[in-house]
């Protein structure tokens, strides 16, 4: 693919990523993110080992360890795993007859669910075998404060070819290469500690501080911009509320939570989607989470119970480098008005609600980085109660990935199929969506104490996808 393209990583988490750290006690809001890239054959499976070798040894972020600070008044940082073991991360496995689909969902949100060692580098590649057909099938699991999914897409580069023969990849001692790795956070005595973790929090407080100050002077210069900077603080404050906990809970059939998980897929034609989607006056973006919109809603139909709305979310990208290292992203709310609509009238209000909330988090993805440091000083049971509440009004999560547009080879073996795991952290689905040689790979991962049919589920999303393809006028391929 493009290994030569650098990622480049910080040495500490955001604010942000420390959350998404923090809140991980609870298991119900694990942020593991995950893909199962099915292959028309096995793969080699010590081609593999010695590419991801080539990428480990490439991009330290993968033989780094996470290290606290003390008493959290800073975001945890990334040091070397002295201790690293690959053979802990790449694994092989083979299923039982008759190697299904069903069996590879199965295992795959099994090994996606489980938690990571907390003292390891965080992200496991197991290479499977067994399936039908003759087929392999490799499974890849993050942890979200390493990358979100356009950086995964970035890592996948690494170990994936354009052609199916390539040249069996050099060996690469890691040993030396850890043992020439300087150590990324010199050891600190306690007293330095407390200057270095004081100083961060500080620097985040003055941060506020100074906004507000320097507004406060801008306005005795300016008496009329004191309803600007009302007008301002108010906008800024109602995208972080709106951002982080909607209005109230939306459907009454999936309030319950709990740490079990269910994975499906299903496939909708690119190409068809994207005309649709312009057709229809919108983004592919705007078609895919309309469709998922109105699967929820007649999910709810089918069970005859009337839901006054639905809260779901979006990711905008905050990315403004090229490296697709770390995260960059923010998770913005959209309110779905329940009833029976008109799939184009669903499309159109979506697609509004969609594009002001997108709008809205450049004004508040500051103070929204600044809430997160700030809850990160918490206790974790107040911080874990804090996630589960807010995620608990969520029905359903959308993020949308880009793969690429052809087919690529991964250890000597065509991939067909590209399946998203995305995490539902205590809501109660998630539906992530990637972009692979001309179709829409959509991996849906439930809560079944919330969602009780998966099959159910998956059946309206495919009905709310077709109800768009007619209302564009364009063939489902």
């Amino acid at each position: 693919m493009a290994p030569d393209r650098e990622m480049r990583f910080e040495s500490k988490m955001s604010d942000a990523e420390a959350m998404m750290w923090n809140v991980e006690h609870d298991p119900r809001l694990s942020s593991n993110i995950g893909s199962v890239t099915i292959c028309e054959k096995t793969l080699d499976f010590e081609y593999l080992r010695r590419k991801i070798a080539q990428a480990v040894a490439e991009i330290p972020r993968l033989r780094e360890r996470v290290a606290p600070v003390l008493g959290r008044l800073a975001p945890p940082a990334w040091i070397p795993d002295r201790e690293f073991e690959l053979d802990y991360h790449f694994r092989h496995l083979s299923l039982p007859k008759p190697g299904n689909d069903r069996q590879l969902y199965d295992l795959c949100c099994t090994l996606l669910r489980e938690p990571f060692d907390r003292t390891r580098p965080l992200w496991q590649f197991v290479v499977i075998d067994g399936l039908s057909e003759g087929r392999g099938a490799l499974f890849s699991k993050l942890h979200h404060t390493v990358t979100d999914g356009e950086g995964g897409v970035r890592l996948a580069e690494r170990y994936m070819d354009l052609e199916e023969r390539p040249a069996m990849p050099p060996e690469v001692d890691l040993k030396e290469i850890l043992n020439a790795t300087p150590d990324e956070a010199p050891d600190e005595d306690f007293a330095s500690s407390v200057v270095s973790t004081t100083a961060h929090t500080l620097r985040r407080l003055l941060g506020i501080v100074r906004r507000t100050v320097g507004e406060a002077a801008l306005v005795a210069a300016d008496p009329p911009r004191v309803a600007e900077a009302v007008s301002n603080v108010t906008k800024a404050v109602e995208s972080a509320r709106g951002q982080l906990g909607g209005s109230g809970p939306g459907s009454p059939l999936w309030k319950e939570r709990s740490r079990h998980r269910d994975f499906d897929v299903l496939d909708v034609p690119f190409d068809a989607a994207r005309e649709a989607a312009k057709h229809l006056g919108g983004s592919l973006n705007d078609f895919f989470v309309t469709g998922a919109a109105i699967g929820a809603m007649k999910y709810h139909e089918f069970y005859d119970v009337e839901v006054p709305f639905l809260n779901a979310t979006f990711v905008v990208s905050t990315r403004n480098d090229a490296s697709a290292g770390g995260n960059a992203f923010t998770p913005s709310i959209v309110h779905i008005e329940g009833g029976k609509k008109d799939p184009v009238e669903r499309f159109n209000e979506l697609k509004d609600a969609m594009g002001s909330r997108r709008g809205e988090v450049t004004g508040g993805a500051d103070l929204m980085g600044a809430l997160s440091g700030l809850a990160n000083l918490l206790p974790t049971s107040v911080v874990t109660g804090i996630g589960r509440s807010q995620a608990a009004r969520i029905d359903f999560a959308t993020s949308n990935v880009r793969g690429a547009p052809f087919h690529v080879y991964v250890a000597g073996a065509k991939a067909t199929h590209f399946y998203p795991m995305g995490p539902v952290a205590g809501t109660a689905w998630n539906i992530t969506v990637m972009s692979y040689a001309g179709t829409l790979f959509m991996g849906v991962q439930t809560d079944p104490a919330a969602v009780t049919d998966l099959d159910l589920l998956i059946r309206s999303i495919k009905d709310g996808y077709r109800e768009l393809f007619a209302a564009a006028g364009v063939p489902a391929e």
